[in-house]
């Protein structure tokens, strides 16, 4: 097993006592092409279009992976980034460069990213609530292969303290203003135990280093939570022995509703979906089809269910797995109207209310015509 002093030997990492800044450009909002064909913007956010990924493989291409911004997609200079490891929580601050982070033993996982609010706007269309937020149908989700080294050894390696309860990551990207009120730059908390788990800092994406828009240099990626714990364009993690809170675990990403406490619920784990790779109300024609889509749950898919009638369920057959489940049901399809739905076992018919618009996981009612 290799030490903690070797590793930093090898790696020629120094240890600080100060955190430094590193530089950003501004940019566009979004960096990348976003064509109507592969997406829906919605402000500073790009929603994917389910129909874009057919025939696409497990993997999100790249350039169809959904974007989550609270503000611009900055252009941060690899040469001069560091992440800093700092806090009461550790023996040892850490200041990493890029090269640093590529010189340490590396791992990767196959992993969804999902905005929190994935399916908003169906607390809407589907179940009469009025919720905030951006009104996502089901595209702010994408599944990629992320290359990186583990937090859990950057920890180690930064003297990680028994005492330690928090890491709270903060990005680069610029300070976030809403209502006049200043937040600054997009942080939140995680808990040691989920730190050590499964958590990546990432610095690859599908093979390739990571786009701006979608964390360049570096990033979290946290599997099976919700997207905002993924920071994006990470720059600090401060390690801490006493709680630590953001207005992204207080104010933000709260269940908050009559069925909740006053404070809310802190949302962390997402929740089961499917979705069909079909437009929005799209018209297909009469004739045998073969219906394709992706099914995917923080606790893994077991079967998938198709129904094309409105009263029956069909199982439906897996193509492919990993961070979600590809899967095609055949359908003949007689001209009308018709309502398609799928679900993932267990994936209830509505989704528990709350005013934010968070985790809906009920069957979504796909509208498609047969001509």
């Amino acid at each position: 097993m290799i030490s903690r002093r070797g590793v930093l030997l090898a790696a020629g990492l120094s240890v600080l006592p100060s955190v430094l800044p590193s530089r950003a450009v501004a940019a566009p909002v979004i960096v990348k092409p976003l064509p109507d064909t592969d997406f829906i913007v919605h402000g500073t956010n790009a929603e994917t279009r389910w129909e874009a990924l057919r025939g696409t493989g497990s993997l999100t291409p790249v350039p169809k992976f959904f974007v989550r911004n609270h503000t611009s997609t900055p252009l941060l200079d690899a040469t001069s980034w560091r992440l800093e490891i700092h806090g009461s929580g550790v023996a040892r601050p850490l200041s990493l460069s890029l090269r640093d982070l590529r010189a340490l033993p590396s791992c990767s996982v196959e992993a969804v990213i999902e905005c929190a609010g994935n399916g908003r706007s169906f607390f809407t269309t589907q179940q009469g609530q009025t919720v905030s937020g951006t009104p996502w149908k089901l595209g702010a989700v994408g599944n990629a292969r992320w290359r990186g080294v583990s937090l859990g050894l950057l920890l180690r390696l930064a003297g990680l303290r028994r005492s330690a309860v928090d890491v709270l990551p903060a990005g680069l990207d610029a300070e976030y203003v809403t209502g006049g009120v200043n937040l600054g730059r997009v942080r939140r908390p995680l808990p040691v135990s989920k730190a050590l788990d499964d958590v990546l800092v990432a610095y690859e994406m599908n093979g390739e280093p990571l786009p701006p828009d979608h964390g360049f240099p570096a990033r979290l990626v946290v599997p099976g939570w919700v997207g905002i714990a993924s920071i994006k364009w990470l720059g600090s993690l401060e390690v801490s022995e006493s709680a630590l809170h953001s207005p992204w675990d207080t104010q933000y990403y709260r269940l908050l509703g009559p069925t909740y406490p006053a404070d809310g619920t802190l949302v962390t784990s997402q929740v089961a979906k499917s979705a069909f790779e079909l437009g929005w109300g799209a018209v297909v024609p009469a004739g045998r089809q073969v219906l394709t889509g992706r099914s995917w749950s923080p606790g893994g898919v077991r079967k998938v269910e198709v129904s094309t009638d409105g009263r029956s369920w069909r199982r439906a057959t897996p193509v492919s797995r990993g961070g979600w489940t590809r899967w095609q049901v055949p359908w003949q399809a007689t001209p009308g109207e018709h309502v398609l739905r799928a679900r993932v076992d267990g994936q209830p018919d509505e989704s528990p209310y709350n005013t934010q618009g968070y985790l809906f996981g009920a069957v979504v009612r796909h509208p498609v015509t047969v001509a």
